[in-house]
């Protein structure tokens, strides 16, 4: 296993990793909260900017592996409220081409720092 790290993204706020490449050709990202790393603030604006934000972030980690979106197999998405599920699901449209990778969307009750939406995702290589 190789951690992965790139400052395009937010630096880890815990005791885990940006990313793990398994060595095995898949490549796990954590929870992307919608930390713009250039400012460390969310954007203004509501999920629609947080879930763009959150993607931008996931993209910027995969591209440090070599990879991109278009590699994701697998993304769970988290909301602090399920009444965001459509613009949410917008935005993440705009990212995201067919054949779309499987998802997960489930509501919960708080996430860290107040977000509105978390994304973590699985890319194959």
């Amino acid at each position: 296993m190789k951690a992965l790290h790139t400052d395009k993204a937010p630096a880890a706020i815990g005791p885990y990793s940006q990313a793990i490449d398994s060595g095995a050709g898949l490549v796990f990202v954590s929870g992307q909260l919608p930390i713009d790393p250039a400012t460390g603030a969310f954007p203004e604006g509501g999920v629609a900017e947080q879930t763009r934000q959150s993607l931008t972030n996931a993209a910027a980690i995969l591209a440090s592996a070599g990879l991109g979106l278009q590699n994701v197999v697998k993304t769970t998405v988290f909301l602090a409220d399920m009444g965001d599920f459509a613009a949410m699901n917008e935005v993440y449209s705009q990212f995201f081409a067919s054949p779309f990778p499987a998802r997960s969307a489930v509501a919960v009750k708080t996430l860290p720092k107040g977000a509105l939406v978390e994304i973590e995702c699985i890319a194959a290589r």
